[in-house]
């Protein structure tokens, strides 16, 4: 491909893996091809900018409230059904904005990190009224056909067994390639943990668990009786952040801070060191979103997964256990049951260390850069022409 390439980026601000994954493209490209120019726009807010917030809040007030029906509306449209393409077929977006937008960034690759974004340029596609090549970066280690729609040219995914589910919608395999969830590149390097640890006034002996909840920091309070629990017996160094919630660090700090139990405990707000905090940590907790625990597997960090939420978060959950990389902690009760479980019994945390380590995850953004600007529209035009009658059927 030529020198003078333009990507135009598509994200959308429903949870940060889809945010996460564009920005890992963009600095790879910055670091590795200077020359390519990156545009990100996010989907929702361009496509409905006096909505977006508004839907972004219901969204997740829906998920964090009902995740039974988010759940079950998830699985009823995994496949290809009159379910799931009714909702495919439901034009949620301006063709006019889309458009505009096209013509005022002129791309020669479109990448969509969010479904919704997908199925739009699959739309103008299929309808004929661009032919720029299209490539769709799936965030999260599962298939599901929000994500799948003709007129796409490419499919970068996570992993193997991702690329094999596509293969049974009827995707050609030269148009999926595996490059791994896009992670930035401070998360593939390698780290000496005990410089960490002084460098962050961290015991260099202790059992170190990092605990996160998203960007939300959700999970801070079902450890609290954890920590607070006698059974609890030997002194860990728990790291709490809590991204933006500062209700959540408050109470932190009122139930846990100075000396109020017999662990080391470190709370903090949203960091830019993450990657730090992961690399000198023997275990962290989350939610098993697709990015967060790409990087934990990059650097190697077992993981137990609390509560993932119906869907792609369950998806992604059960992934990682059959990798042996991850437990899963569906309640506070199971959580710590769990934790006192690892904590104790250093052989299983050095089995679960060993099956991450195995797993040899540690792509960083720069092949999924590679596959994109290596995407292959030559017959693009022959196939679209074959696949517009989706639109319309």
């Amino acid at each position: 491909m030529s020198g003078s390439e333009k990507l135009l980026i598509l994200t959308g601000a429903l949870g940060d893996g889809h945010n996460k994954a564009a920005q890992a493209i963009v600095e790879a490209a910055r670091f590795y091809r200077p020359e390519v120019e990156v545009v990100v726009v996010d989907f929702l807010e361009w496509t409905h900018p006096y909505l977006h917030s508004v839907g972004k809040f219901c969204y997740m007030q829906w998920v964090k409230s009902l995740p039974s029906v988010y759940g079950f509306l998830y699985r009823k449209t995994r496949q290809d059904n009159p379910l799931s393409n009714w909702f495919k077929r439901m034009k949620a977006f301006s063709t006019d904005r889309m458009l505009e937008l096209l013509d005022e960034v002129r791309p020669t690759e479109v990448v969509s990190t969010f479904p919704g974004a997908a199925a739009a340029m699959s739309y103008l596609k299929c309808n004929g009224l661009t032919d720029v090549a299209t490539i769709t970066v799936m965030t999260d280690y599962t298939d599901h056909s929000y994500w799948i729609h003709p007129c796409t040219d490419r499919y970068l995914v996570g992993s193997e067994q991702v690329k094999q589910s596509l293969l049974r919608y009827r995707i050609p395999e030269q148009r999926i390639v595996v490059t791994g969830i896009p992670i930035r590149m401070t998360f593939t390097q390698s780290y000496d943990r005990l410089t960490l640890r002084d460098k962050h006034r961290l015991s260099r002996t202790l059992p170190t668990v990092l605990v996160m909840g998203g960007g939300h920091g959700l999970i801070g309070k079902q450890l609290m009786s954890v920590l607070q629990s006698e059974e609890l017996t030997a002194p860990v160094q728990f790291i709490f952040v809590c991204g933006r919630n500062e209700k959540l660090k408050k109470t932190l700090e009122e139930e846990l801070g100075g000396n109020k139990t017999r662990h080391r405990v470190v709370i903090t707000g949203f960091v830019d060191h993450v990657h730090e905090l992961m690399a000198l940590s023997d275990l962290i907790i989350t939610k098993p979103g697709g990015l967060t625990v790409s990087e934990a597997l990059a650097l190697e960090l077992p993981m137990m997964l609390y509560k993932p939420i119906p869907g792609q978060e369950q998806d992604n959950a059960a992934y990682l256990v059959s990798l042996g990389a991850a437990m899963e902690a569906k309640n506070e009760a199971d959580l710590k049951r769990q934790l006192l479980q690892v904590i104790q019994n250093k052989s299983l945390l050095s089995n679960l260390k060993r099956n991450v380590r195995s797993s040899q995850m540690k792509h960083d953004a720069l092949h999924t850069l590679n596959a994109i600007l290596d995407t292959d529209i030559a017959s693009a035009a022959a196939r679209n022409n074959r696949e517009r009658t989706y639109a319309n059927a």
